[in-house]
């Protein structure tokens, strides 16, 4: 399944090699908006910029804006302000500010982009006007092997408040360019650029596949000029009132489904009719308004043992509401005890015997996981993400034990639910829901019969990596394992 077809059309008919590059822009093409924004937004919030330093920066952005200063002098202030500071620590600030703000702007469809291109074996890097900072930990979370971007100094591990080499700006990121095809055998007549800002037109004139995306007003005339083929993205920046809408309607259809459960409890006096009326009604009138596009590949695995143990990969708060549609009826899961006390969301999850465990405290944790044992032994399957909680982006984390555990614990076979894609409709420091095409793979029950504790960790490695294949993340070939026959 491939997602965002009608973005990676061109790249998909393309030729294939390493001597053709992808060349991306960071602020505006990679990510929406811009990400000293975030920095500066994170830090005020932090309660670490002082009231001087916060006047100092507002000045300085009114200067760039009402074209005081150009963006020489914008970025010589910038550094300026960070003299003295560790690099450990702007890195690790760096981190914080990416995997609490800067994430969720990431364009699905320009990642998409980024993965037709390395289908294709090309040549992909990032090159921007911002800092390392900025841009280095979106280029380790999207796997870019190449960064060119401005790079601020570094002395003895402290920022010397000057900039190490020129600045990757305008004419400046057409020589970075040109610097990196000469090392890596590049031919710039065969390669591409995406960005969204008219002072990289030098650049875009220098490639053979200039590819402008949500250009600027300059821009786009330039484009319209010499016929580049524009594409514009809306999945992500400020949410619509339809956004806010879908993402209001998903949750207050809780409340609804619950209700739509009630006729069958009170004829049949069976609080499990009312629950599986409850989960299949929000799975399908929810994934509906939230405009998730939902393609299943293998939805007979669901099927085919049950009870069962459901392992998922867990990206998004989606992922409740894209299982609910697939299992339907008679399972339950796990949550962190937090969600116990959620005044909506808490009363639903309890109503459907979900088991709550406190991720802070590993034994406690075992020790709440029994109810799924018995609960699988009297028919109800059980879903649950054995990364444990929700990762950043599309990248699986390493699994723990617990869900292996209760599956062999209970005799019944393990069924992974690898789902591509669930954070491009709803990442995980996001709180708005977002339409998107959903890509979902259910593979074959794994049996548990011939599991012991001396092989168990093999098992878990041999699912996870199974997971990595279909992810398009494996590094190494997969053991064969044992399927339910």
């Amino acid at each position: 399944m491939t997602r965002f077809q009608h973005v990676t059309s061109d790249v998909d008919q393309s030729r294939r090699g390493r001597t053709t590059a992808a060349f991306f822009d960071f602020d505006g093409t990679l990510i929406a908006g811009f990400s000293v924004a975030s920095f500066i937004g994170r830090k005020f919030l932090s309660g670490k910029m002082s009231a001087s330093e916060t006047l100092e920066q507002l000045l300085t952005i009114s200067d760039y804006g009402l074209g005081r200063t150009d963006f020489a002098g914008l970025l010589a202030r910038a550094a300026a302000s960070l003299r003295g500071t560790s690099d450990s620590a702007l890195r690790d600030f760096a981190r914080e500010v990416f995997e609490k703000d800067i994430s969720a702007n990431l364009y699905p469809e320009s990642r998409a982009l980024m993965e037709a291109h390395v289908r294709k074996g090309h040549t992909i890097v990032i090159v921007s006007s911002a800092t390392q900072y900025q841009v280095e930990p979106a280029a380790a979370e999207l796997g870019f092997p190449h960064v060119l971007c401005t790079r601020l100094e570094v002395k003895d591990g402290v920022v010397t408040g000057e900039l190490d080499g020129p600045m990757c700006y305008g004419s400046g990121k057409l020589d970075a360019a040109r610097r990196f095809a000469r090392e890596k055998r590049i031919s710039l007549a065969k390669s591409y650029f995406y960005t969204d800002g008219n002072e990289d037109i030098p650049l875009l004139e220098a490639v053979g596949f200039p590819r402008p995306l949500n250009p600027d007003s300059k821009l786009r005339r330039k484009a319209r000029h010499e016929a580049w083929p524009v594409q514009r993205f809306e999945s992500r920046g400020l949410p619509s009132v339809t956004d806010v809408t879908r993402t209001g309607l998903v949750y207050g259809a809780l409340v609804g489904s619950f209700l739509a459960g009630v006729p069958a409890w009170l004829l049949n006096r069976s609080w499990k009719d009312l629950t599986n009326v409850a989960t299949s009604t929000w799975g399908d009138f929810g994934s509906a308004v939230a405009g998730l596009d939902v393609e299943t590949e293998g939805e007979e695995h669901l099927w085919s043992h049950r009870p069962a143990v459901f392992i998922f990969n867990h990206q998004s708060a989606t992922d409740a509401l894209i299982l609910s549609r697939l299992l339907r009826h008679d399972f339950t899961g796990v949550a962190k005890k937090e969600m116990k006390s959620n005044p909506l969301v808490g009363v639903a999850l309890s109503a459907v015997g979900t088991v709550f465990i406190d991720r802070n405290n590993k034994d406690k944790a075992i020790d709440a996981l029994q109810p799924a044992v018995d609960s699988l032994k009297n028919g109800r399957s059980f879903v649950i993400a054995p990364e444990g909680r929700r990762s950043l982006g599309y990248n699986l984390g390493p699994f723990k034990k617990g869900a292996f555990h209760i599956a062999m614990q209970a005799g019944v076979p393990v069924v992974p639910i690898v789902i591509s894609n669930s954070s491009d409709s709803m990442p995980k420091s996001g709180i708005i829901i977002r339409p998107a095409p959903i890509d979902v793979t259910v593979l074959p029950p794994v049996s548990t019969s011939k599991w012991t504790a001396e092989t168990i960790d093999q098992h878990i490695d041999d699912i996870r990596q199974m997971f990595l294949e279909v992810l398009g993340q494996a590094r190494t070939a997969r053991t064969k394992l044992q399927n339910v026959s």
